[in-house]
């Protein structure tokens, strides 16, 4: 989903690369990176956290309406764009928030450079393979009927249910931008990065897991392993939402954020 009329986007260049952006609130700087989804300006959640901090949600280069460098098809791409975005704003003691996807390039960023943030809260990342090899990690969404895929990724299948048929057509080309650019960024290796594992003991800010307790895509097992590579960090659940907690329980999700981003 491409930024909405609730929000309309404005547009950046970054390194040569233009992408939409949503910037709303007032505060410290917080960047949220979305999920394969794509980014949904009118969603709750990016208000809630505006109330206390100064919230930048790009599309990817790839999504929404942002353009898609030739040269990128891989997360460390992504990664340092974002590196780059954070220079170019000359963003400190940054609050990075990233879900599914956004979460697996969040790590990516931290692994590379902190000097720019303050923490790092991943909800239902991706990114990494703890079982071995003859194990599936992550449910194979692209061999999935939709309905299908609502029901592992939601739960309440309803809340991601989408009638393509009565959208704007801006929004259904976002929809099947967001597909696509996800198969190009995380088809193979199938989402993760090999290398990202051994990298991860290099993020050494305040980190927090948020889980969807309800997610069958990417189980709650996986999640704790994924924590417990990254030194100090903290694992918590939020009930009653799967693998996109900052869509189906936006109140809990900004609460979670914006307590951990408070603590001293």
């Amino acid at each position: 989903m491409s930024a909405s009329a609730h929000d309309p986007p404005s547009f950046i260049t970054v390194n040569g690369i233009r992408v939409e952006v949503i910037e709303r609130g007032r505060g410290r700087p917080l960047l949220f990176l979305h999920p394969g989804i794509g980014l949904d300006g009118a969603a709750p959640a990016l208000d809630r956290l505006a109330e206390r901090a100064s919230v930048i949600a790009p599309s990817h280069p790839g999504f929404g309406a942002s353009e898609q460098p030739r040269a990128f098809d891989t997360i460390d791409d992504l990664a340092y764009f974002y590196l780059d975005l954070l220079d170019q704003l000359d963003l400190t003691d940054t609050i990075v928030v990233g879900v599914s996807l956004g979460a697996w390039i969040a790590a990516e960023i931290a692994v590379k450079s902190t000097a720019r943030l303050a923490r790092l809260i991943l909800a239902n990342a991706v990114g990494i393979k703890t079982g071995d090899r003859e194990t599936r990690d992550i449910a194979d969404i692209f061999a999935l009927t939709e309905q299908e895929y609502l029901e592992l990724t939601y739960c309440d299948p309803n809340a991601g249910r989408r009638d393509y048929k009565s959208l704007p057509p801006a929004e259904v080309l976002a929809a099947a931008r967001a597909r696509e650019a996800t198969a190009r960024f995380a088809w193979s290796p199938y989402f993760h990065n090999p290398r990202l594992k051994s990298r991860l003991h290099r993020i050494r800010i305040p980190t927090l897991f948020l889980w969807g307790a309800h997610d069958r895509m990417v189980g709650e097992a996986y999640g704790r392993a994924y924590c417990a590579m990254i030194p100090g960090a903290r694992f918590e659940t939020i009930e009653r939402a799967g693998h996109f907690p900052h869509q189906e329980r936006p109140q809990a999700f900004a609460k979670r954020v914006l307590h951990f981003m408070a603590e001293k």
